[in-house]
């Protein structure tokens, strides 16, 4: 299913955490979440999966409001893989997962690192055969390798996907779109190519880059410029 996400607002207190933000991610694509820190990126996602309430506008999965589905049913149609996704039960890798990594699937779940547990937590989302998956940073922890194996693998999986990530490059090369925020709104939405300019990462991120086509996989490239 799509994700309409049509003029959406959040608060906490006085605050505004998610500012008018209207987006569409098309059935089977992946749409990169882009931002510095604290520019509403989790909230967001947050918001779709319902765990949070909206302020006002509406989110839909296809053509449903989730304002009207149940906890269980949109539970059944999204997995949500957060950025800091912990226990501290005694669990063994495949009490938390049925889709093992094989090779660490008797291990205790305390005795695994960083990483291992974060790619626990996606295969764990991907055994719910979700028809929309949210991730909120899922390289964190993750050496390169890891980095660029889960990231194919998303962009291979033909289902609807928003993943928050900080690192620009790698956006560029595996989604099919990307938004960028800031202070909580949309500053930029599209295809990478027209949203990755050197203009709008010094406007958001306040570095300066050079970007072009990269001569190995085509997509956009970017280059940090030092002062």
């Amino acid at each position: 299913m799509s994700i309409t996400i049509d003029a959406v607002s959040f608060s906490a207190g006085d605050t505004v955490i998610v500012n008018g933000v209207s987006l569409t991610v098309t059935k089977g694509k992946v749409l990169g979440l882009l931002g510095p820190n604290g520019s509403g990126k989790s909230s967001l996602l947050r918001l779709i999966c319902r765990l949070r309430k909206v302020r006002s506008g509406v989110i839909r999965l296809g053509d449903d409001d989730i304002a009207s589905l149940s906890r269980a049913a949109l539970a059944r149609r999204i997995a949500f893989v957060e950025q800091q996704s912990t226990t501290d039960t005694q669990l063994t890798v495949r009490d938390v997962v049925r889709l093992d990594m094989q090779a660490r699937a008797g291990q205790l779940w305390q005795t695994l690192s960083g990483g291992e547990r974060q790619r626990v937590h996606i295969a764990r989302s991907l055994a719910q055969a979700p028809s929309e998956l949210l991730l909120d940073e899922p390289t964190n922890h993750l050496d390169i390798q890891h980095q660029l194996d889960i990231l194919q693998l998303i962009s291979k999986l033909g289902i609807t996907c928003i993943v928050a990530l900080h690192d620009l490059n790698l956006a560029a090369m595996f989604c099919d779109s990307l938004a960028v925020l800031q202070k909580g709104g949309v500053v930029a939405s599209g295809a990478p190519e027209d949203v990755l300019t050197e203009e709008m990462i010094g406007r958001v991120f306040g570095v300066r880059a050079h970007v072009q086509k990269s001569a190995v996989h085509g997509r956009h490239h970017i280059q940090y410029v030092m002062d």
